[in-house]
């Protein structure tokens, strides 16, 4: 099943609730951007992850709590976290 743009933003914005342990109306949105991505991963490989090497499109989505940016990547089958506490995860 494929995700649109709005639901990229609404699963990267209830994952960093959970990995925040705060509300998601605490989450706020800064920017959706469209981007093209290195590779399949959307340039987030988690530790140990092969990825196949071809641009891919998709979005960056930069969320802000507590203070703090964060960013999620995206694409029609996947989100991803990028760099959260120094590491990637696909969710």
């Amino acid at each position: 099943m494929s995700i649109s743009k709005d639901g990229a933003v609404e699963n990267a914005r209830k994952d960093l609730a959970k990995r925040l342990k705060i509300d998601p109306s605490d989450v706020k949105e800064g920017s959706v951007e469209d981007s093209d991505f290195p590779d399949l991963s959307l340039g987030a490989a988690e530790d140990g992850e092969m990825s196949g090497q071809m641009i891919t499109r998709g979005w960056r989505i930069r969320l802000e709590a507590q203070g703090k940016n964060y960013e999620y990547r995206a694409d029609k089958n996947q989100v991803r976290a990028y760099k959260f506490k120094g590491k990637n995860y696909r969710i």
